[in-house]
Formats: structure tokens, C-alpha cells, sequence
């Protein structure tokens, strides 16, 4: 049944195989593998989001599982404004975690990454920032829980200066004691070898590459933060461009994924020179 419909909906683009493959970002001989059925397996369940994101079905009528074709539920404008406020599991940014599971999260912080964070480092943030402290532990507990789940699959790219500052005191966290940013950094590495290989942290220098914090949810839409709001990309090509970004932060990464922890262990050193 997936093969059919597939076929209809190559049928229905007018394109050949080669250009509707590039438009859903496969191989054509993995689509050409789809249409003779040379192969039993379906395809990623990022690239079956895709196919039906690109061509305006419902993934249930893709599979084969409805036979209602169109969209259910509201479609979404391809650009919209979404308030930070409020505890992290009421928010839209939770849901999207949600419904991206089983494709890969790309996601550029704002600071230290939430779900690495200590009770000191909240607690602190919360008191300069304004923002409630249990909004902002549930959504570290949050990541931390969904990172453990099996079918995760989270890139984190940030620059390695915003590590080396915070080990230093600098910047926002001149207030923060040297004991507790060490402390920081040892939680850091020990979450960092826990979750590996699941939740990969990259980092690039920030000198010579630049981001805004954003995340991007699979093939579904990217949330570029914006301090009290995201501004959430809907639309396809948006998303590519990001990721197309993402991926060249990643490319210049200094610091692999596999390198992080040891960074973060080197790192507690220097706020312990502090001292």
C-alpha cells in the first residue's frame, strides 16, 4: 500500500525520479529500491514525515493506515509566535519534542544547555533572568527523561568560548561561586558519558562561526528562540536552511562528541584556579 501511494504521489508531482528524490531528500536508488519493491522495509520515519510534509498528506494515508488523504487537524501557519512563559510540559515546545521522537533534534543554546544543568545553576539563572525557577527544572527534567528514552536522537552544537567563560565567572555568571561552576561542570561531563551516544555535544569557536539558539524538530519545524518568545518555522524549506546550517556548525566543530565530557572535566580545573 505505501508503495502505491508513493507512486501516486510521484505520478501527481510530474517530476522524475531524480528530482522528486532530491525534493524529499533521498537517494534516487533508495526511491527507485521504494517503487519496485526490491526492498520490504519502509523508510525512516524522518523521511516518511517529509514525503507527506512535501506533498500534503496525511502520514496515516502515506502508510496505508486511512484512507482519508488530506492533513487531519488544523494545519499550521508556516510562520508563528510562541510565548516561553509557563511550565515546560504545558508548552508547545514539549509537544514538539514529543512528536519528534524517533527523528533527530538539532539544537543551538542559548547558554548551558538545559537538561545539563545543575540545581545551583537554575536556581541562579532563575534569580537574573526573572524566569520561574520550576518552569525551568521541569523542562531540565524534561530533556533529561526524553534523552533517555531509546529512539532519541539530539545534536547539540554551542560555541566552546560560552564553557570556557562560564568556568571563569565571567559574564552573567560573575555571581556564581567558584564551587558550584566546578560542580557544574562535573554534572556536565557525567550527564555528557551517560547520554552518549543519544545526545552528542559539539562545540565550534564562536569567533569564527556565528548562531542565534534554536532547535529544530526533525522534519517538522524549527523554533528560533528569541527571550520571552519562539518564532516557529512551519514550512519546508525553512527547516532545510537551518539544518543546512546546523550542519555546517557541526562540521566546524573543534570539540566532537566524543571529546565533550573530557572538555568539561579539563574545564572544572580552571574554576577551581579561580578560587
Amino acid at each position: 500500500m505505501f508503495r502505491q501511494r508513493l507512486k501516486t504521489l510521484v505520478q501527481r508531482a510530474g517530476l522524475n525520479q531524480s528530482a522528486f528524490a532530491e525534493s524529499v531528500g533521498i537517494d534516487r536508488s533508495a526511491l527507485s529500491q521504494l517503487l519496485s519493491g526490491a526492498t520490504t522495509r519502509l523508510p525512516r520515519a524522518e523521511t516518511l514525515l517529509t514525503i507527506a510534509a512535501e506533498h500534503r498528506v496525511s502520514l496515516d494515508w502515506l502508510m496505508g493506515l486511512s484512507q482519508d488523504e488530506a492533513l487531519t487537524g488544523e494545519i499550521r501557519a508556516s510562520l508563528e509566535i510562541e510565548e516561553a512563559y509557563g511550565g515546560f510540559d504545558r508548552t508547545l515546545l514539549a509537544k514538539w519534542h514529543g512528536e519528534a521522537a524517533g527523528t533527530k533534534i538539532r539544537y543551538v543554546p542559548a547558554g548551558i544547555p538545559d537538561l545539563l544543568r545543575t540545581e545551583a545553576l537554575i536556581d541562579y539563572e532563575s534569580d537574573i533572568s526573572n524566569r520561574s525557577r520550576e518552569a525551568q527544572a521541569d523542562e531540565t527534567q524534561y530533556r533529561i527523561d526524553y534523552n533517555r528514552r531509546p529512539e532519541t536522537d539530539m545534536e547539540v552544537c554551542m560555541p566552546r568560548h560560552t564553557l570556557e567563560i562560564f568556568a571563569r565567572g565571567l559574564g552573567v555568571w560573575d555571581g556564581f561561586p567558584d564551587e558550584a561552576r566546578r560542580e557544574q561542570l562535573e554534572h556536565m561531563a557525567t550527564l555528557l558519558d551517560d547520554l552518549y551516544p543519544t545526545f552528542r555535544l559539539f562545540l565550534y569557536d564562536g569567533r569564527m562561526r556565528y548562531s542565534v539558539p534554536y532547535t529544530i524538530f526533525g522534519p517538522y519545524r524549527a523554533a528560533i528562540y528569541a527571550g520571552d518568545m519562539y518564532i516557529v518555522l512551519n514550512a519546508t524549506q525553512p527547516v532545510r536552511a537551518l539544518t543546512r546550517h546546523f550542519d555546517d556548525l557541526i562540521r566546524a566543530a573543534e570539540i566532537n562528541a566524543h571529546e565533550a565530557a573530557a572538555f568539561a572535566r579539563n574545564l572544572s580545573k580552571t574554576a577551581l584556579s579561580a578560587a
